[in-house]
Protein backbone atom coordinates (compact mmCIF):
# COMPACT_ATOMS: atom_id res chain seq x y z
CA UNK A 1 0.00 0.00 0.00
CA UNK A 2 1.22 3.46 -0.74
CA UNK A 3 -0.99 6.33 -0.80
CA UNK A 4 1.71 8.82 -1.18
CA UNK A 5 1.15 12.33 -3.36
CA UNK A 6 3.82 14.94 -4.08
CA UNK A 7 2.94 18.31 -2.51
CA UNK A 8 4.96 21.55 -4.25
CA UNK A 9 4.50 23.36 -1.17
CA UNK A 10 7.61 22.58 0.09
CA UNK A 11 10.29 22.03 -2.59
CA UNK A 12 14.18 21.43 -2.59
CA UNK A 13 15.82 24.46 -2.39
CA UNK A 14 19.28 25.99 -3.74
CA UNK A 15 19.13 28.90 -0.80
CA UNK A 16 17.53 27.96 2.50
CA UNK A 17 17.20 31.90 3.21
CA UNK A 18 14.88 31.89 -0.33
CA UNK A 19 11.44 29.74 -0.26
CA UNK A 20 11.46 29.66 -3.84
CA UNK A 21 14.81 29.04 -4.95
CA UNK A 22 14.05 25.44 -5.95
CA UNK A 23 16.59 23.37 -6.69
CA UNK A 24 15.28 22.00 -10.53
CA UNK A 25 18.01 19.27 -11.13
CA UNK A 26 17.19 17.64 -7.92
CA UNK A 27 13.71 17.81 -8.31
CA UNK A 28 13.61 16.77 -11.74
CA UNK A 29 15.18 13.86 -10.35
CA UNK A 30 12.84 13.59 -7.18
CA UNK A 31 9.84 13.84 -10.10
CA UNK A 32 11.13 10.94 -11.81
CA UNK A 33 11.75 8.83 -8.84
CA UNK A 34 8.29 9.34 -7.58
CA UNK A 35 6.56 8.36 -10.96
CA UNK A 36 8.93 5.54 -11.78
CA UNK A 37 7.74 4.47 -7.81
CA UNK A 38 4.27 4.26 -8.71
CA UNK A 39 3.20 7.77 -7.69
CA UNK A 40 0.70 9.89 -10.07
CA UNK A 41 -1.24 12.62 -7.76
CA UNK A 42 0.88 16.31 -7.50
CA UNK A 43 -0.71 19.21 -5.77
CA UNK A 44 -0.06 22.50 -5.74
CA UNK A 45 -1.96 25.85 -5.80
CA UNK A 46 -1.36 29.54 -7.27
CA UNK A 47 -0.19 31.09 -3.57
CA UNK A 48 2.69 28.44 -3.32
CA UNK A 49 5.93 30.04 -3.36
CA UNK A 50 4.58 33.17 -4.32
CA UNK A 51 3.57 31.39 -7.80
CA UNK A 52 6.92 29.59 -8.31
CA UNK A 53 5.05 26.16 -7.42
CA UNK A 54 2.76 26.04 -10.16
CA UNK A 55 5.58 27.07 -12.55
CA UNK A 56 8.34 24.57 -10.94
CA UNK A 57 5.60 22.19 -11.61
CA UNK A 58 5.00 23.21 -15.04
CA UNK A 59 8.81 22.86 -15.69
CA UNK A 60 10.13 19.64 -13.83
CA UNK A 61 6.42 17.51 -14.75
CA UNK A 62 4.25 18.87 -16.83
CA UNK A 63 6.93 19.76 -19.77
CA UNK A 64 8.77 16.46 -18.94
CA UNK A 65 5.97 13.96 -18.67
CA UNK A 66 3.37 12.26 -21.03
CA UNK A 67 0.19 14.24 -19.59
CA UNK A 68 -1.46 10.67 -19.03
CA UNK A 69 1.32 10.19 -16.66
CA UNK A 70 0.06 12.30 -13.63
CA UNK A 71 -3.03 13.22 -11.67
CA UNK A 72 -2.25 17.51 -11.65
CA UNK A 73 -4.45 19.57 -8.34
CA UNK A 74 -4.44 22.87 -8.42
CA UNK A 75 -6.86 25.33 -6.19
CA UNK A 76 -8.52 28.46 -6.58
CA UNK A 77 -7.23 31.27 -4.35
CA UNK A 78 -11.32 31.70 -3.61
CA UNK A 79 -10.11 34.31 -0.61
CA UNK A 80 -8.40 36.83 -3.31
CA UNK A 81 -11.82 36.48 -5.36
CA UNK A 82 -14.11 39.98 -5.64
CA UNK A 83 -16.30 38.55 -8.62
CA UNK A 84 -16.87 35.57 -10.74
CA UNK A 85 -14.67 36.96 -13.42
CA UNK A 86 -11.71 36.53 -11.06
CA UNK A 87 -12.33 33.21 -10.74
CA UNK A 88 -11.95 32.60 -14.62
CA UNK A 89 -8.71 35.13 -14.95
CA UNK A 90 -7.43 33.04 -12.08
CA UNK A 91 -8.16 29.65 -13.63
CA UNK A 92 -6.31 30.77 -16.97
CA UNK A 93 -3.10 31.82 -15.52
CA UNK A 94 -3.17 28.55 -13.00
CA UNK A 95 -3.37 26.62 -16.77
CA UNK A 96 -0.89 29.08 -18.58
CA UNK A 97 1.83 28.58 -15.14
CA UNK A 98 0.98 24.79 -15.44
CA UNK A 99 1.58 24.15 -19.23
CA UNK A 100 -1.57 22.39 -18.87
CA UNK A 101 -5.29 22.87 -20.90
CA UNK A 102 -7.19 21.02 -17.89
CA UNK A 103 -6.72 20.07 -13.45
CA UNK A 104 -7.51 16.47 -12.78
CA UNK A 105 -8.41 17.58 -9.54
CA UNK A 106 -9.70 21.41 -8.89
CA UNK A 107 -10.51 22.73 -5.28
CA UNK A 108 -11.65 25.68 -3.63
CA UNK A 109 -8.00 26.56 -1.28
CA UNK A 110 -8.57 27.05 2.45
CA UNK A 111 -12.10 27.30 3.11
CA UNK A 112 -12.61 28.52 6.64
CA UNK A 113 -15.88 30.06 8.29
CA UNK A 114 -14.47 33.60 6.55
CA UNK A 115 -13.27 32.25 3.15
CA UNK A 116 -16.59 29.88 2.95
CA UNK A 117 -18.77 33.18 2.84
CA UNK A 118 -16.78 34.82 0.62
CA UNK A 119 -17.09 31.19 -2.21
CA UNK A 120 -20.98 31.69 -1.41
CA UNK A 121 -20.72 35.30 -2.25
CA UNK A 122 -19.14 35.10 -5.20
CA UNK A 123 -20.46 31.34 -6.81
CA UNK A 124 -17.16 29.65 -6.14
CA UNK A 125 -18.82 26.34 -6.01
CA UNK A 126 -20.65 27.04 -9.08
CA UNK A 127 -17.55 27.92 -10.95
CA UNK A 128 -16.49 24.58 -9.63
CA UNK A 129 -19.72 22.98 -11.06
CA UNK A 130 -18.93 24.65 -14.91
CA UNK A 131 -15.28 23.56 -15.20
CA UNK A 132 -16.38 20.29 -14.53
CA UNK A 133 -19.29 20.00 -16.90
CA UNK A 134 -16.85 21.44 -19.56
CA UNK A 135 -14.06 18.95 -18.67
CA UNK A 136 -11.80 21.74 -17.48
CA UNK A 137 -11.86 19.87 -13.95
CA UNK A 138 -12.13 16.09 -13.65
CA UNK A 139 -13.01 16.48 -9.67
CA UNK A 140 -13.31 19.27 -7.56
CA UNK A 141 -13.94 19.72 -3.87
CA UNK A 142 -11.71 22.13 -1.58
CA UNK A 143 -9.23 22.25 1.22
CA UNK A 144 -10.24 22.89 4.29
CA UNK A 145 -9.04 24.20 7.82
CA UNK A 146 -12.13 25.11 10.33
CA UNK A 147 -14.30 23.02 12.68
CA UNK A 148 -16.97 19.82 12.03
CA UNK A 149 -19.64 21.32 12.79
CA UNK A 150 -18.85 23.61 9.64
CA UNK A 151 -17.74 21.35 7.84
CA UNK A 152 -20.87 19.37 8.16
CA UNK A 153 -22.42 22.41 6.62
CA UNK A 154 -21.21 22.68 3.82
CA UNK A 155 -20.98 19.21 3.08
CA UNK A 156 -24.85 19.12 3.38
CA UNK A 157 -25.33 22.58 1.00
CA UNK A 158 -22.69 21.43 -1.63
CA UNK A 159 -22.86 17.18 -2.06
CA UNK A 160 -21.54 17.65 -5.59
CA UNK A 161 -18.11 17.74 -4.17
CA UNK A 162 -15.64 15.08 -4.66
CA UNK A 163 -12.74 15.55 -1.89
CA UNK A 164 -12.55 16.95 1.09
CA UNK A 165 -8.76 18.09 1.81
CA UNK A 166 -8.22 17.94 5.65
CA UNK A 167 -5.18 18.54 8.16
CA UNK A 168 -4.80 14.92 9.77
CA UNK A 169 -2.02 13.57 11.53
CA UNK A 170 -1.45 11.51 14.57
CA UNK A 171 -1.00 14.55 16.61
CA UNK A 172 -3.71 16.55 15.65
CA UNK A 173 -6.15 13.31 15.60
CA UNK A 174 -7.97 14.75 18.88
CA UNK A 175 -7.17 18.31 18.89
CA UNK A 176 -9.94 20.49 19.76
CA UNK A 177 -8.37 23.37 17.19
CA UNK A 178 -7.74 21.19 14.26
CA UNK A 179 -9.98 18.55 15.04
CA UNK A 180 -8.38 16.45 12.74
CA UNK A 181 -10.62 12.91 13.92
CA UNK A 182 -13.94 14.71 14.19
CA UNK A 183 -13.70 16.36 10.46
CA UNK A 184 -12.49 13.60 8.93
CA UNK A 185 -15.48 11.00 10.30
CA UNK A 186 -17.70 14.34 8.85
CA UNK A 187 -16.29 14.11 5.43
CA UNK A 188 -17.36 9.99 5.64
CA UNK A 189 -20.25 10.86 6.81
CA UNK A 190 -21.14 12.44 3.21
CA UNK A 191 -19.36 10.13 1.73
CA UNK A 192 -16.46 12.41 0.47
CA UNK A 193 -13.01 10.43 -0.38
CA UNK A 194 -10.23 12.45 1.89
CA UNK A 195 -7.40 14.11 0.48
CA UNK A 196 -4.82 14.15 3.45
CA UNK A 197 -2.46 17.29 4.40
CA UNK A 198 0.38 17.98 6.59
CA UNK A 199 0.48 14.59 7.85
CA UNK A 200 3.78 15.11 9.58
CA UNK A 201 2.47 18.29 10.79
CA UNK A 202 5.07 20.71 8.57
CA UNK A 203 8.37 18.36 9.78
CA UNK A 204 7.06 18.27 13.69
CA UNK A 205 6.31 14.61 13.27
CA UNK A 206 9.69 13.51 11.56
CA UNK A 207 12.11 15.50 13.60
CA UNK A 208 10.85 14.71 16.80
CA UNK A 209 12.87 15.00 20.25
CA UNK A 210 14.86 12.87 21.33
CA UNK A 211 11.88 10.77 24.12
CA UNK A 212 9.59 10.50 21.42
CA UNK A 213 11.90 8.92 19.01
CA UNK A 214 13.58 6.59 21.60
CA UNK A 215 9.39 5.61 22.24
CA UNK A 216 8.98 4.68 18.72
CA UNK A 217 11.90 2.73 18.30
CA UNK A 218 10.84 0.11 20.52
CA UNK A 219 8.22 -0.51 18.11
CA UNK A 220 10.92 -0.86 15.44
CA UNK A 221 14.78 0.54 15.29
CA UNK A 222 15.04 1.04 11.97
CA UNK A 223 11.77 2.86 10.60
CA UNK A 224 12.30 6.69 10.46
CA UNK A 225 9.78 8.54 12.75
CA UNK A 226 8.44 10.20 9.43
CA UNK A 227 7.30 6.88 8.21
CA UNK A 228 5.23 6.14 11.28
CA UNK A 229 3.21 9.46 10.79
CA UNK A 230 2.87 8.32 7.20
CA UNK A 231 1.32 4.96 7.82
CA UNK A 232 -1.33 6.10 10.71
CA UNK A 233 -2.67 8.96 7.88
CA UNK A 234 -2.54 5.74 5.16
CA UNK A 235 -4.28 3.60 7.47
CA UNK A 236 -7.91 5.86 6.98
CA UNK A 237 -9.74 3.87 4.78
CA UNK A 238 -11.38 7.09 3.31
CA UNK A 239 -7.96 8.50 2.53
CA UNK A 240 -7.70 8.38 -0.99
CA UNK A 241 -4.21 10.41 -0.84
CA UNK A 242 -1.73 11.55 1.55
CA UNK A 243 0.25 14.48 0.65
CA UNK A 244 4.32 15.29 1.47
CA UNK A 245 5.85 18.30 0.45
CA UNK A 246 9.30 16.46 0.20
CA UNK A 247 12.88 18.32 -0.36
CA UNK A 248 14.91 15.67 -0.78
CA UNK A 249 15.94 12.24 -2.35
CA UNK A 250 16.07 10.73 0.94
CA UNK A 251 12.77 11.78 1.73
CA UNK A 252 11.56 11.01 -1.07
CA UNK A 253 12.93 7.23 -1.26
CA UNK A 254 11.60 6.79 2.34
CA UNK A 255 8.10 7.77 1.82
CA UNK A 256 7.87 5.92 -1.61
CA UNK A 257 8.23 2.43 0.09
CA UNK A 258 4.85 0.16 0.21
CA UNK A 259 3.47 0.21 3.92
CA UNK A 260 1.20 -1.73 5.95
CA UNK A 261 -1.33 -0.32 7.98
CA UNK A 262 -0.58 0.75 11.53
CA UNK A 263 -1.94 -2.00 14.09
CA UNK A 264 -3.60 -1.41 17.49
CA UNK A 265 -0.39 -2.09 19.49
CA UNK A 266 1.36 0.50 16.82
CA UNK A 267 -1.48 3.30 17.33
CA UNK A 268 -0.84 2.91 21.44
CA UNK A 269 2.87 4.05 21.09
CA UNK A 270 1.67 6.78 18.76
CA UNK A 271 -1.08 8.02 21.22
CA UNK A 272 2.13 8.29 23.76
CA UNK A 273 4.36 9.81 21.23
CA UNK A 274 1.70 12.32 20.92
CA UNK A 275 1.31 13.06 24.79
CA UNK A 276 4.97 13.78 24.91
CA UNK A 277 5.13 16.27 21.77
CA UNK A 278 2.34 17.57 22.60
CA UNK A 279 4.22 18.39 26.69
CA UNK A 280 7.59 19.24 24.45
CA UNK A 281 6.48 21.61 21.62
CA UNK A 282 5.93 25.04 22.84
CA UNK A 283 4.34 26.66 19.52
CA UNK A 284 2.36 24.06 16.95
CA UNK A 285 3.69 25.65 13.86
CA UNK A 286 3.37 23.80 10.72
CA UNK A 287 5.56 26.31 8.69
CA UNK A 288 2.69 26.59 5.88
CA UNK A 289 3.51 30.34 5.07
CA UNK A 290 0.66 31.66 5.53
CA UNK A 291 1.13 34.44 8.38
CA UNK A 292 4.06 35.48 6.08
CA UNK A 293 1.98 36.88 3.36
CA UNK A 294 -0.20 39.11 5.58
CA UNK A 295 2.37 40.57 8.19
CA UNK A 296 3.11 43.84 7.21
CA UNK A 297 6.44 44.15 9.06
CA UNK A 298 8.20 41.11 7.08
CA UNK A 299 8.75 39.12 10.33
CA UNK A 300 10.00 35.81 9.79
CA UNK A 301 7.17 34.18 11.88
CA UNK A 302 7.79 30.57 11.17
CA UNK A 303 11.19 30.86 11.83
CA UNK A 304 11.36 32.49 14.78
CA UNK A 305 8.83 29.73 16.30
CA UNK A 306 11.32 26.94 14.95
CA UNK A 307 13.84 28.58 17.09
CA UNK A 308 11.66 28.97 20.15
CA UNK A 309 10.85 25.45 20.11
CA UNK A 310 14.49 24.40 19.83
CA UNK A 311 15.26 26.90 22.75
CA UNK A 312 12.04 25.22 24.70
CA UNK A 313 13.65 21.83 24.59
CA UNK A 314 16.54 22.86 25.23
CA UNK A 315 17.55 25.73 27.34
CA UNK A 316 20.65 25.46 28.21
CA UNK A 317 21.17 25.51 24.18
CA UNK A 318 20.53 29.11 24.08
CA UNK A 319 23.53 30.49 23.35
CA UNK A 320 23.82 28.31 20.16
CA UNK A 321 20.25 29.29 19.19
CA UNK A 322 20.69 33.09 19.59
CA UNK A 323 23.32 33.87 16.78
CA UNK A 324 20.74 32.06 14.33
CA UNK A 325 18.00 34.59 15.74
CA UNK A 326 20.29 37.35 15.21
CA UNK A 327 20.83 36.30 11.43
CA UNK A 328 17.43 35.93 10.78
CA UNK A 329 16.22 39.43 12.74
CA UNK A 330 19.28 41.05 10.28
CA UNK A 331 17.93 39.79 7.08
CA UNK A 332 14.13 40.78 8.04
CA UNK A 333 12.65 42.48 10.97
CA UNK A 334 13.24 41.70 15.11
CA UNK A 335 9.75 40.08 16.69
CA UNK A 336 9.50 42.75 18.58
CA UNK A 337 8.32 44.73 15.96
CA UNK A 338 5.54 43.23 15.73
CA UNK A 339 2.48 45.92 16.03
CA UNK A 340 -0.35 43.32 17.04
CA UNK A 341 -2.58 44.06 14.04
CA UNK A 342 -2.92 40.31 14.56
CA UNK A 343 -3.54 39.13 10.67
CA UNK A 344 -1.51 36.48 10.89
CA UNK A 345 -3.58 35.08 13.13
CA UNK A 346 -6.70 35.62 11.30
CA UNK A 347 -4.65 33.40 8.38
CA UNK A 348 -3.06 31.01 10.48
CA UNK A 349 -4.88 27.68 9.88
CA UNK A 350 -3.60 26.33 13.24
CA UNK A 351 -5.28 28.97 15.02
CA UNK A 352 -1.83 29.92 16.57
CA UNK A 353 -2.44 33.30 19.21
CA UNK A 354 0.85 34.56 17.30
CA UNK A 355 1.33 38.03 18.85
CA UNK A 356 1.39 35.96 22.23
CA UNK A 357 4.58 33.82 21.22
CA UNK A 358 5.95 37.03 19.24
CA UNK A 359 6.44 38.42 22.80
CA UNK A 360 7.86 35.27 23.89
CA UNK A 361 10.49 35.04 21.40
CA UNK A 362 11.54 38.50 21.45
CA UNK A 363 11.41 37.94 25.80
CA UNK A 364 13.73 35.20 24.98
CA UNK A 365 15.97 36.06 22.25
CA UNK A 366 16.27 40.07 22.67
Amino acid sequence: MNKMGFGFLRLPVTDPKIPDSYDTELLNRMVDYFLEHGGRYFDTAYTYLNGKSEWALGECLVKRHPRDRFILADKLPGYLVTSQEDCRNYFEEQLKRCHVSYFDVYLLHWLNGRNYELAEKYHEFEFLQELKTSGKAGRIGFSYHDTADLLDRILTRHPEVDYVQLQINYLDWESEAIQARRCYQTACKHHKKVIVMEPLKGGTLARIPADAERLLHTLDPIHSAASYGLRFVQSLPEAEIVLSGMNSMEQMIDNMRDVEPVSDAEKAVLWKTADLLRHSTAVTCTACGYCLQHCPQDIPIPSYFKLYNEYSRNPGDDWKIRPAYQELAANYEYASACVRCRSCEKNCPQNIPVTHYLEKVAGVFE
